[in-house]
């Protein structure tokens, strides 16, 4: 499994865990957030909920770094199953680490950050979208209260079960 998206609402730990997980395998780390269209940061600093229409062409920006790249791990919310579906449509054998998280430890984890591009306003939102990937094939699902080093082996122990559901799923 060399191409994995990390996944979950803002705050669940996107950012740390698909580090660690890129150092260790030695893959190419892609920041989802750095990749949006100047119109969606600007209405994400504003505090208003970004739509399926911005968040299309981002996914598809997004899909194609992944194509591209020979082993990488994306930092994505990727909250709705289509939007995970999206992605999948462009990288084959794409599997997703999802970092569960509550609603208030993800309020206080955002809330910390305030110079970061997301505001503590809209975890709410994000959590009215998420559809939780766990019935599809080649996820593995982490909790944010874990150390990280616990996350990594977890997601380590599971790239072989992963790819596996992956392969069935394609043939």
């Amino acid at each position: 499994m060399h191409k994995l998206v990390v996944m979950g609402v803002a705050g669940a730990g996107k950012s740390t865990l698909a580090g660690e997980l890129a150092r260790k395998m030695g893959c190419t780390l892609i920041e989802g957030d750095e990749h949006h269209l100047e119109s969606s940061k600007a209405k994400m600093r504003a505090g208003i909920p970004l739509d399926d229409a911005d968040r299309e062409p981002w996914l598809d920006r997004l899909g194609d770094l992944m194509a591209k790249a020979d082993g990488a791990i994306l930092t994505c919310s990727a909250l709705k199953q289509r939007y995970r579906d999206r992605l999948r449509a462009r990288v084959a054998m794409l599997g997703f680490v999802f970092i569960e998280i509550d609603r208030v430890s993800a309020q206080q984890r955002v809330s910390a950050r305030p110079s970061h591009l997301f505001p503590a306003s809209l975890v709410e939102s994000q959590f009215a979208a998420l559809e939780p990937p766990l019935a599809e094939p080649g996820v593995v699902r982490v909790d944010a209260r874990e150390a990280l080093a616990a996350q990594v082996e977890t997601v380590s122990g599971s790239l072989f079960r992963m790819a596996a559901e992956l392969q069935a799923h394609r043939g």
